[in-house]
């Protein structure tokens, strides 16, 4: 069980913290975990199915990779921002918009696939660096206060809460 505080994250972002409630992993193994995950689902998906949409106006996979790679980068830049004891009020983003102008649907797939992963790999090494008391820090972003360990938990529960969708609306 997640040994997460409410006040260390925004109630937004419990479908993420749900993911990962059942499992006694740390930040590192649930990244790595998930990456694994996505790896596993995603390495090989038809053409057909990278521009597949469940229904009218939903994202295709392609654009789920990105809306993954975009969020996990802001995550990223917030827990950066929190680990180094910045005060500075980070500001929300609205998904919707950036899927709208991200152009992943002309994208080659593999190069979607391959630069999750790396990115992924950088988040990892990223939160290798963070000391214990980095990881309680906490900053304000999208209006809400939130500690760098409750990011690292939100990367991995928000990965896995995609990919869970992409198995039942997806494949």
């Amino acid at each position: 069980m997640l040994k997460l505080k409410t006040t260390e994250y925004a109630s937004f972002y419990q479908p993420y913290i749900q993911v990962l409630l059942d499992n006694d992993k740390g930040i590192i193994e649930n990244l790595k975990d998930s990456l694994l995950e996505f790896e596993l689902l995603l390495s090989n998906i038809s053409e057909e199915k990278q521009l597949y949409q469940y229904a009218e106006s939903k994202w295709t996979i392609k654009e789920l990779i990105q809306h993954i790679i975009d969020a996990e980068r802001i995550f990223n830049y917030r827990a950066l921002c929190f680990a180094r004891n910045d005060k500075t009020e980070l500001a929300g983003f609205d998904e919707n918009h950036y899927v709208t102008h991200c152009n992943a649907n002309d994208r080659e797939y593999k190069l979607l696939f391959d630069e999750f992963v790396a990115l992924r790999k950088s988040t990892i090494f990223m939160y290798q660096s963070f000391t214990d008391e980095m990881l309680l820090f906490q900053g304000k972003a999208s209006g809400s206060y939130m500690s760098v360990r409750a990011l690292g938990f939100i990367t991995s529960g928000h990965l896995l809460h995609h990919l869970q969708v992409i198995k039942k609306r997806y494949l």
